[in-house]
Protein backbone atom coordinates (compact mmCIF):
# COMPACT_ATOMS: atom_id res chain seq x y z
CA UNK A 1 0.00 0.00 0.00
CA UNK A 2 2.88 1.83 0.70
CA UNK A 3 4.37 1.77 -2.62
CA UNK A 4 1.02 2.58 -4.21
CA UNK A 5 0.06 5.63 -2.28
CA UNK A 6 3.42 7.00 -2.93
CA UNK A 7 3.41 6.17 -6.47
CA UNK A 8 1.36 9.32 -7.94
CA UNK A 9 3.23 12.00 -5.29
CA UNK A 10 6.55 10.56 -7.39
CA UNK A 11 4.47 11.51 -10.34
CA UNK A 12 3.57 14.51 -9.64
CA UNK A 13 7.12 15.96 -8.10
CA UNK A 14 8.81 14.77 -11.94
CA UNK A 15 6.08 16.42 -13.66
CA UNK A 16 6.74 19.29 -12.22
CA UNK A 17 10.41 18.90 -12.10
CA UNK A 18 10.15 18.78 -15.84
CA UNK A 19 7.84 21.27 -16.09
CA UNK A 20 10.44 23.83 -14.07
CA UNK A 21 13.24 22.26 -16.34
CA UNK A 22 11.77 23.77 -19.45
CA UNK A 23 10.02 27.33 -17.97
CA UNK A 24 13.97 27.75 -16.27
CA UNK A 25 15.46 28.26 -20.28
CA UNK A 26 12.90 31.33 -20.95
CA UNK A 27 15.05 34.65 -20.58
CA UNK A 28 18.11 32.75 -20.56
CA UNK A 29 20.96 34.29 -23.07
CA UNK A 30 22.73 31.07 -25.36
CA UNK A 31 24.99 30.81 -28.51
CA UNK A 32 23.32 29.35 -31.25
CA UNK A 33 24.77 28.52 -34.99
CA UNK A 34 21.84 29.50 -37.42
CA UNK A 35 21.46 26.16 -40.38
CA UNK A 36 19.21 27.86 -42.78
CA UNK A 37 15.86 30.59 -42.60
CA UNK A 38 12.87 29.23 -42.03
CA UNK A 39 9.42 30.09 -44.27
CA UNK A 40 8.67 33.25 -42.40
CA UNK A 41 12.77 34.94 -42.89
CA UNK A 42 13.58 33.89 -39.59
CA UNK A 43 16.78 32.00 -38.67
CA UNK A 44 16.56 28.55 -37.91
CA UNK A 45 19.00 26.35 -35.04
CA UNK A 46 19.16 24.10 -32.74
CA UNK A 47 20.29 24.57 -28.85
CA UNK A 48 20.37 21.18 -27.00
CA UNK A 49 18.90 19.35 -29.96
CA UNK A 50 15.57 21.34 -29.92
CA UNK A 51 15.25 23.58 -32.44
CA UNK A 52 14.87 27.39 -32.19
CA UNK A 53 13.37 30.01 -34.40
CA UNK A 54 15.28 33.66 -34.25
CA UNK A 55 14.39 36.21 -36.57
CA UNK A 56 16.95 38.94 -37.89
CA UNK A 57 19.57 35.58 -37.66
CA UNK A 58 20.87 34.87 -41.26
CA UNK A 59 22.66 31.47 -42.06
CA UNK A 60 25.91 30.33 -40.78
CA UNK A 61 25.91 33.19 -38.31
CA UNK A 62 26.80 32.47 -34.65
CA UNK A 63 24.31 34.57 -32.53
CA UNK A 64 23.68 35.13 -28.78
CA UNK A 65 19.80 34.80 -28.39
CA UNK A 66 17.75 35.02 -25.77
CA UNK A 67 14.90 32.89 -25.50
CA UNK A 68 11.80 34.12 -25.25
CA UNK A 69 9.40 30.97 -25.27
CA UNK A 70 9.71 27.63 -24.71
CA UNK A 71 7.35 25.27 -25.78
CA UNK A 72 8.00 20.83 -25.60
CA UNK A 73 9.17 20.94 -29.55
CA UNK A 74 10.60 24.18 -30.11
CA UNK A 75 11.82 27.11 -28.62
CA UNK A 76 11.53 31.26 -30.04
CA UNK A 77 14.64 33.60 -29.59
CA UNK A 78 15.20 37.38 -29.17
CA UNK A 79 18.64 38.06 -31.49
CA UNK A 80 21.32 39.96 -28.91
CA UNK A 81 24.40 40.18 -31.08
CA UNK A 82 25.83 38.56 -33.82
CA UNK A 83 28.73 37.01 -32.76
CA UNK A 84 30.14 36.05 -36.39
CA UNK A 85 28.29 37.59 -39.02
CA UNK A 86 26.86 36.04 -42.63
CA UNK A 87 29.03 37.16 -45.97
CA UNK A 88 25.08 37.74 -47.25
CA UNK A 89 24.01 40.65 -44.32
CA UNK A 90 24.03 43.80 -44.88
CA UNK A 91 23.11 47.19 -43.33
CA UNK A 92 19.21 47.57 -43.33
CA UNK A 93 17.59 50.74 -44.39
CA UNK A 94 14.39 50.93 -41.88
CA UNK A 95 14.63 50.26 -38.13
CA UNK A 96 11.45 49.17 -37.49
CA UNK A 97 9.87 46.04 -35.80
CA UNK A 98 7.13 45.38 -38.07
CA UNK A 99 6.48 42.92 -40.77
CA UNK A 100 6.95 43.79 -44.61
CA UNK A 101 10.72 44.03 -44.22
CA UNK A 102 11.58 40.80 -42.35
CA UNK A 103 14.74 40.31 -45.10
CA UNK A 104 15.99 43.81 -45.30
CA UNK A 105 19.15 42.52 -43.38
CA UNK A 106 19.84 39.62 -46.06
CA UNK A 107 21.52 41.27 -49.23
CA UNK A 108 19.05 41.07 -52.40
CA UNK A 109 20.76 38.05 -54.62
CA UNK A 110 21.01 35.97 -51.36
CA UNK A 111 16.73 36.84 -50.54
CA UNK A 112 16.09 35.66 -54.50
CA UNK A 113 17.92 32.35 -53.16
CA UNK A 114 16.16 32.22 -50.37
CA UNK A 115 12.82 32.57 -51.83
CA UNK A 116 13.56 29.47 -54.78
CA UNK A 117 14.50 27.61 -51.40
CA UNK A 118 11.43 28.48 -49.13
CA UNK A 119 9.38 26.86 -52.28
CA UNK A 120 11.49 23.41 -51.82
CA UNK A 121 11.11 23.57 -48.33
CA UNK A 122 7.15 23.67 -48.70
CA UNK A 123 6.82 21.28 -51.43
CA UNK A 124 9.19 18.75 -48.68
CA UNK A 125 6.64 19.39 -46.20
CA UNK A 126 3.42 18.34 -48.13
CA UNK A 127 4.96 15.77 -50.67
CA UNK A 128 3.10 16.22 -53.81
CA UNK A 129 4.04 13.43 -56.22
CA UNK A 130 7.40 13.38 -58.47
CA UNK A 131 8.28 16.76 -56.07
CA UNK A 132 12.03 15.81 -55.83
CA UNK A 133 11.41 16.19 -59.58
CA UNK A 134 10.16 19.34 -60.40
CA UNK A 135 11.92 22.02 -62.11
CA UNK A 136 12.31 25.34 -59.90
CA UNK A 137 13.74 28.00 -62.10
CA UNK A 138 15.65 30.81 -60.59
CA UNK A 139 13.80 33.69 -59.11
CA UNK A 140 13.29 36.99 -61.27
CA UNK A 141 13.93 39.77 -58.98
CA UNK A 142 13.77 43.42 -59.63
CA UNK A 143 16.81 46.12 -60.66
CA UNK A 144 15.69 48.24 -57.73
CA UNK A 145 14.21 46.83 -54.96
CA UNK A 146 12.26 49.21 -52.62
CA UNK A 147 9.94 51.82 -53.10
CA UNK A 148 8.02 48.96 -55.42
CA UNK A 149 4.42 49.23 -53.26
CA UNK A 150 1.75 50.93 -55.25
CA UNK A 151 -0.92 50.60 -51.97
CA UNK A 152 -0.01 52.07 -48.25
CA UNK A 153 -2.40 50.04 -46.04
CA UNK A 154 -1.55 51.72 -42.32
CA UNK A 155 -3.47 50.96 -39.07
CA UNK A 156 -4.55 55.09 -37.63
CA UNK A 157 -4.50 55.19 -33.84
CA UNK A 158 -4.21 58.58 -31.52
CA UNK A 159 -0.57 59.53 -30.51
CA UNK A 160 0.50 62.09 -27.35
CA UNK A 161 -0.66 65.23 -27.59
CA UNK A 162 -3.31 65.15 -29.80
CA UNK A 163 -0.90 63.68 -32.74
CA UNK A 164 -2.19 61.05 -34.62
CA UNK A 165 0.15 58.07 -35.37
CA UNK A 166 -0.46 55.81 -38.89
CA UNK A 167 1.53 52.25 -39.28
CA UNK A 168 1.63 48.67 -38.68
CA UNK A 169 1.63 46.34 -35.92
CA UNK A 170 4.79 44.91 -34.29
CA UNK A 171 4.62 41.38 -35.02
CA UNK A 172 2.56 39.26 -33.03
CA UNK A 173 0.43 41.86 -31.34
CA UNK A 174 -1.79 44.84 -31.56
CA UNK A 175 0.61 47.50 -31.16
CA UNK A 176 1.06 50.22 -33.52
CA UNK A 177 4.34 51.18 -34.07
CA UNK A 178 4.24 54.68 -36.02
CA UNK A 179 6.32 54.83 -39.00
CA UNK A 180 7.48 58.47 -40.49
CA UNK A 181 9.26 56.25 -43.44
CA UNK A 182 9.31 53.23 -44.68
CA UNK A 183 10.94 51.75 -48.36
CA UNK A 184 9.37 49.77 -49.75
CA UNK A 185 6.69 52.33 -50.22
CA UNK A 186 6.78 54.95 -52.73
CA UNK A 187 7.83 58.74 -51.26
CA UNK A 188 4.33 60.11 -52.36
CA UNK A 189 2.15 58.01 -50.71
CA UNK A 190 4.75 58.12 -47.70
CA UNK A 191 4.80 62.04 -47.90
CA UNK A 192 0.12 61.55 -48.01
CA UNK A 193 -0.26 59.51 -45.64
CA UNK A 194 1.86 61.77 -42.75
CA UNK A 195 -0.14 64.66 -44.60
CA UNK A 196 -3.57 62.67 -43.71
CA UNK A 197 -2.33 62.53 -39.95
CA UNK A 198 -1.38 65.84 -39.50
CA UNK A 199 -5.66 67.10 -40.72
CA UNK A 200 -6.95 64.09 -39.04
CA UNK A 201 -5.48 66.20 -36.05
CA UNK A 202 -6.03 69.50 -37.12
CA UNK A 203 -9.63 68.68 -37.86
CA UNK A 204 -10.03 66.26 -34.42
CA UNK A 205 -11.29 63.69 -36.29
CA UNK A 206 -10.44 61.12 -33.80
CA UNK A 207 -8.55 57.58 -34.46
CA UNK A 208 -10.41 53.98 -33.69
CA UNK A 209 -9.54 53.05 -30.25
CA UNK A 210 -9.86 48.99 -30.20
CA UNK A 211 -9.97 48.59 -26.39
CA UNK A 212 -12.56 51.35 -25.95
CA UNK A 213 -14.21 50.72 -29.56
CA UNK A 214 -14.99 54.87 -29.67
CA UNK A 215 -13.29 56.55 -32.00
CA UNK A 216 -13.67 56.51 -36.49
CA UNK A 217 -10.96 55.93 -38.80
CA UNK A 218 -9.72 52.67 -38.38
CA UNK A 219 -7.47 52.23 -41.20
CA UNK A 220 -5.67 54.40 -44.51
CA UNK A 221 -5.49 53.08 -47.63
CA UNK A 222 -3.16 55.27 -50.20
CA UNK A 223 -3.21 53.54 -53.58
CA UNK A 224 -0.91 55.12 -56.69
CA UNK A 225 -1.01 54.90 -59.79
CA UNK A 226 2.55 53.74 -61.45
CA UNK A 227 1.36 55.41 -64.87
CA UNK A 228 0.64 59.03 -64.21
CA UNK A 229 1.77 59.05 -60.33
CA UNK A 230 -2.19 60.04 -59.38
CA UNK A 231 -3.42 59.10 -56.03
CA UNK A 232 -6.73 57.27 -54.52
CA UNK A 233 -6.79 57.67 -50.65
CA UNK A 234 -9.82 55.20 -48.73
CA UNK A 235 -10.99 56.15 -45.34
CA UNK A 236 -12.03 52.69 -43.54
CA UNK A 237 -14.04 54.14 -40.54
CA UNK A 238 -16.19 52.54 -37.83
CA UNK A 239 -19.04 54.97 -38.48
CA UNK A 240 -20.64 56.00 -41.45
CA UNK A 241 -20.61 59.90 -40.37
CA UNK A 242 -17.13 61.42 -40.45
CA UNK A 243 -17.31 64.98 -38.64
CA UNK A 244 -15.53 67.27 -40.57
CA UNK A 245 -14.19 65.23 -43.37
CA UNK A 246 -14.82 67.87 -46.12
CA UNK A 247 -12.56 70.26 -44.48
CA UNK A 248 -10.20 68.17 -44.21
CA UNK A 249 -11.00 66.94 -48.06
CA UNK A 250 -10.29 70.59 -49.10
CA UNK A 251 -7.05 70.78 -47.30
CA UNK A 252 -6.04 67.36 -48.63
CA UNK A 253 -6.36 67.66 -51.97
CA UNK A 254 -4.99 71.61 -51.87
CA UNK A 255 -1.79 70.02 -50.42
CA UNK A 256 -1.77 67.38 -52.28
CA UNK A 257 -2.78 67.69 -56.53
CA UNK A 258 -1.97 63.79 -56.79
CA UNK A 259 -5.28 62.83 -54.50
CA UNK A 260 -7.90 62.42 -57.70
CA UNK A 261 -10.08 60.23 -55.66
CA UNK A 262 -11.13 60.13 -51.84
CA UNK A 263 -13.02 56.88 -50.85
CA UNK A 264 -15.02 55.90 -47.61
CA UNK A 265 -15.09 52.23 -46.26
CA UNK A 266 -17.56 51.85 -43.67
CA UNK A 267 -16.62 48.84 -41.21
CA UNK A 268 -18.91 49.29 -37.56
CA UNK A 269 -17.49 45.43 -36.76
CA UNK A 270 -14.86 45.00 -34.37
CA UNK A 271 -12.90 42.77 -36.44
CA UNK A 272 -9.04 41.61 -37.79
CA UNK A 273 -10.72 42.13 -41.10
CA UNK A 274 -10.21 45.55 -42.44
CA UNK A 275 -12.82 46.15 -45.08
CA UNK A 276 -16.40 46.65 -44.75
CA UNK A 277 -19.33 46.18 -46.82
CA UNK A 278 -20.29 49.26 -47.67
CA UNK A 279 -18.08 52.47 -50.11
CA UNK A 280 -18.54 55.47 -50.82
CA UNK A 281 -17.28 57.94 -52.77
CA UNK A 282 -16.31 61.28 -50.48
CA UNK A 283 -14.04 63.00 -53.74
CA UNK A 284 -13.34 63.29 -57.61
CA UNK A 285 -12.81 59.78 -59.34
CA UNK A 286 -14.23 56.05 -57.96
CA UNK A 287 -11.42 54.84 -59.00
CA UNK A 288 -7.89 55.01 -60.46
CA UNK A 289 -6.37 54.25 -63.47
CA UNK A 290 -3.15 51.76 -64.10
CA UNK A 291 -1.19 50.99 -67.10
CA UNK A 292 -0.17 47.03 -68.16
CA UNK A 293 1.71 46.48 -71.63
CA UNK A 294 0.01 49.51 -73.08
CA UNK A 295 -3.17 48.28 -71.40
CA UNK A 296 -5.37 50.38 -68.96
CA UNK A 297 -7.44 49.34 -65.97
CA UNK A 298 -9.42 50.98 -64.08
CA UNK A 299 -9.16 50.25 -60.00
CA UNK A 300 -11.84 50.62 -58.03
CA UNK A 301 -11.19 51.45 -54.08
CA UNK A 302 -11.37 47.21 -53.40
CA UNK A 303 -10.46 45.78 -56.77
CA UNK A 304 -7.48 43.62 -56.51
CA UNK A 305 -3.76 44.28 -58.23
CA UNK A 306 -0.90 42.56 -57.54
CA UNK A 307 1.16 45.15 -55.35
CA UNK A 308 4.15 45.74 -57.20
CA UNK A 309 3.26 47.63 -60.25
CA UNK A 310 7.16 47.30 -62.15
CA UNK A 311 7.06 43.25 -61.79
CA UNK A 312 3.64 42.76 -62.36
CA UNK A 313 4.37 42.64 -66.36
CA UNK A 314 6.95 40.63 -65.30
CA UNK A 315 4.68 38.45 -64.00
CA UNK A 316 2.17 38.23 -66.47
CA UNK A 317 5.27 37.18 -69.31
CA UNK A 318 5.65 34.45 -67.58
CA UNK A 319 1.89 33.20 -67.53
CA UNK A 320 1.65 34.29 -70.97
CA UNK A 321 4.81 31.68 -71.78
CA UNK A 322 3.28 29.14 -69.32
CA UNK A 323 0.04 28.88 -71.31
CA UNK A 324 1.32 29.36 -74.46
CA UNK A 325 -2.05 29.62 -76.12
CA UNK A 326 -3.02 28.84 -79.35
CA UNK A 327 -5.73 29.98 -82.04
CA UNK A 328 -9.13 28.90 -81.10
CA UNK A 329 -8.61 27.80 -77.43
CA UNK A 330 -10.42 29.56 -74.52
CA UNK A 331 -9.24 30.59 -71.84
CA UNK A 332 -10.95 30.63 -68.01
CA UNK A 333 -9.40 33.16 -65.73
CA UNK A 334 -10.74 32.30 -61.79
CA UNK A 335 -10.06 34.95 -59.31
CA UNK A 336 -9.86 37.18 -61.98
CA UNK A 337 -10.19 40.69 -59.68
CA UNK A 338 -9.65 43.75 -61.96
CA UNK A 339 -9.25 41.14 -65.33
CA UNK A 340 -5.88 42.08 -65.07
CA UNK A 341 -4.35 38.33 -66.46
CA UNK A 342 -7.49 37.72 -68.90
CA UNK A 343 -7.13 41.08 -71.01
CA UNK A 344 -3.18 41.01 -70.84
CA UNK A 345 -3.80 37.24 -72.54
CA UNK A 346 -6.68 37.92 -74.49
CA UNK A 347 -5.30 38.37 -78.11
CA UNK A 348 -4.01 35.09 -77.58
CA UNK A 349 -7.00 33.50 -76.88
CA UNK A 350 -10.34 32.71 -78.98
CA UNK A 351 -12.31 34.08 -75.43
CA UNK A 352 -11.83 34.80 -72.11
CA UNK A 353 -14.03 34.07 -69.21
CA UNK A 354 -13.41 36.02 -65.94
CA UNK A 355 -14.67 35.27 -62.78
CA UNK A 356 -14.21 36.58 -59.17
CA UNK A 357 -17.16 36.58 -56.38
CA UNK A 358 -16.26 40.64 -55.43
CA UNK A 359 -18.72 42.75 -57.72
CA UNK A 360 -17.03 45.29 -57.41
CA UNK A 361 -14.02 43.89 -59.33
CA UNK A 362 -16.36 42.24 -62.05
CA UNK A 363 -17.41 45.98 -62.96
CA UNK A 364 -14.30 46.37 -63.06
CA UNK A 365 -12.96 44.26 -65.57
CA UNK A 366 -15.96 44.67 -67.38
CA UNK A 367 -15.11 48.08 -67.83
CA UNK A 368 -11.21 47.23 -68.57
CA UNK A 369 -12.27 44.93 -70.94
CA UNK A 370 -14.12 47.95 -73.04
CA UNK A 371 -11.41 50.19 -73.05
CA UNK A 372 -9.00 47.29 -74.18
CA UNK A 373 -11.37 47.09 -77.41
CA UNK A 374 -12.20 43.38 -76.51
CA UNK A 375 -15.17 41.42 -77.76
CA UNK A 376 -14.29 38.30 -76.53
CA UNK A 377 -14.00 38.79 -72.98
CA UNK A 378 -16.70 38.10 -70.55
CA UNK A 379 -16.91 38.56 -66.89
CA UNK A 380 -19.28 37.13 -64.35
CA UNK A 381 -19.75 37.01 -60.23
CA UNK A 382 -19.54 33.75 -58.60
CA UNK A 383 -17.71 30.70 -57.61
CA UNK A 384 -15.29 29.74 -59.52
CA UNK A 385 -16.75 25.93 -59.57
CA UNK A 386 -20.22 27.40 -59.90
CA UNK A 387 -19.69 28.86 -62.88
CA UNK A 388 -17.17 26.25 -64.70
CA UNK A 389 -20.28 23.92 -64.12
CA UNK A 390 -22.80 26.33 -66.12
CA UNK A 391 -20.39 27.17 -68.43
CA UNK A 392 -20.01 23.55 -69.42
CA UNK A 393 -23.53 22.89 -69.70
CA UNK A 394 -23.65 25.94 -71.77
CA UNK A 395 -21.32 24.10 -74.27
CA UNK A 396 -18.13 26.27 -73.66
CA UNK A 397 -15.15 24.51 -73.69
CA UNK A 398 -12.19 25.57 -71.20
CA UNK A 399 -9.06 25.03 -73.08
CA UNK A 400 -6.79 26.88 -70.66
CA UNK A 401 -6.98 27.92 -66.92
CA UNK A 402 -5.51 30.61 -64.79
CA UNK A 403 -5.71 30.91 -61.08
CA UNK A 404 -4.36 33.52 -58.75
CA UNK A 405 -6.09 32.68 -55.58
CA UNK A 406 -5.33 34.46 -52.22
CA UNK A 407 -3.14 33.49 -49.41
CA UNK A 408 -5.46 30.90 -48.31
CA UNK A 409 -4.68 28.57 -51.62
CA UNK A 410 -7.81 27.03 -53.78
CA UNK A 411 -10.79 26.38 -52.45
CA UNK A 412 -11.65 22.84 -52.32
CA UNK A 413 -14.40 23.11 -54.22
CA UNK A 414 -12.58 24.64 -56.77
CA UNK A 415 -9.83 21.88 -56.78
CA UNK A 416 -12.76 18.98 -57.18
CA UNK A 417 -13.56 21.09 -59.86
CA UNK A 418 -10.89 21.51 -61.81
CA UNK A 419 -10.01 17.73 -61.25
CA UNK A 420 -13.39 17.14 -62.77
CA UNK A 421 -13.38 19.33 -65.92
CA UNK A 422 -9.53 18.75 -66.79
CA UNK A 423 -8.41 21.54 -68.58
CA UNK A 424 -5.13 20.50 -71.11
CA UNK A 425 -3.58 23.57 -69.98
CA UNK A 426 -3.03 24.88 -66.64
CA UNK A 427 -1.29 27.95 -64.53
CA UNK A 428 -1.22 28.28 -60.85
CA UNK A 429 -0.15 31.92 -59.50
CA UNK A 430 0.62 31.35 -56.31
CA UNK A 431 1.22 33.98 -53.35
CA UNK A 432 2.05 31.60 -50.76
CA UNK A 433 4.01 28.42 -51.52
CA UNK A 434 2.65 26.32 -48.47
CA UNK A 435 -0.65 26.31 -49.60
CA UNK A 436 0.80 26.33 -53.49
CA UNK A 437 2.54 23.11 -52.38
CA UNK A 438 -0.79 21.28 -50.45
CA UNK A 439 -2.87 22.59 -53.52
CA UNK A 440 -0.66 20.57 -55.42
CA UNK A 441 -0.96 17.21 -53.37
CA UNK A 442 -4.91 17.04 -55.01
CA UNK A 443 -4.05 18.45 -58.30
CA UNK A 444 -0.77 16.35 -59.17
CA UNK A 445 -3.36 13.42 -59.26
CA UNK A 446 -4.02 14.53 -62.69
CA UNK A 447 -1.68 17.04 -63.89
CA UNK A 448 2.47 16.42 -64.31
CA UNK A 449 4.09 19.96 -62.82
CA UNK A 450 6.51 20.98 -66.11
CA UNK A 451 8.38 23.82 -63.92
CA UNK A 452 7.92 26.70 -60.93
CA UNK A 453 8.97 29.86 -62.02
CA UNK A 454 9.46 31.73 -58.88
CA UNK A 455 8.85 35.82 -59.22
CA UNK A 456 9.77 38.29 -56.48
CA UNK A 457 7.01 40.75 -56.02
CA UNK A 458 8.07 41.63 -52.46
CA UNK A 459 11.53 42.54 -51.99
CA UNK A 460 12.51 42.44 -48.47
CA UNK A 461 10.03 40.08 -47.27
CA UNK A 462 9.93 36.32 -47.41
CA UNK A 463 6.62 35.87 -49.48
CA UNK A 464 7.42 35.36 -53.22
CA UNK A 465 5.26 34.40 -56.28
CA UNK A 466 5.36 31.64 -58.09
CA UNK A 467 4.15 30.58 -61.73
CA UNK A 468 3.43 27.21 -61.86
CA UNK A 469 3.08 25.43 -65.32
CA UNK A 470 0.75 22.40 -65.10
CA UNK A 471 -0.07 19.73 -68.44
CA UNK A 472 -2.49 17.15 -68.02
CA UNK A 473 -1.19 13.53 -67.66
CA UNK A 474 -1.76 11.27 -70.71
CA UNK A 475 -3.92 8.01 -69.59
Amino acid sequence: MKNNQHAPHQNYRSRDHKNSRRQTLEGKVVLVTIKRLGINGEGIGYYKRKIIFIPGALPHEDVLVRVVLEKQKYLKGELVRVKKKSKDRVKPVDRYDVGGIELEHLAYPAQLKFKRDVIKQSLKKYRPKDFPDYQIKKTLGMDEPYHYRNKLQFQIRAGKNGQVQAGLYRPNSHELVDLPTFSTQTDLSMKTIRLICQLLAKWKILPYNEHQETGIIKTVVVRESFANHQLQVVFISRTKKIPQINNLITDLVSQQPAVVSVMQNVNPRQTSLIWGEQTLRLYGQDHLIEKIAGNEFHLSARAFFQLNTPQTEVLYRQVKQALDLQTGESLVDAYCGAGTIGIYLAKEASAVYGIDVTPEAIADAQKNAKLAGLDNAHYEVGTAEDLLARWTKAGIEMDALVVDPPRVGLDDKLIKTILKYRPNKFVYVSCNPSTLAADLVQLTKAYDVDYIQPVDMFPQTARTEAVVRLTLKDY
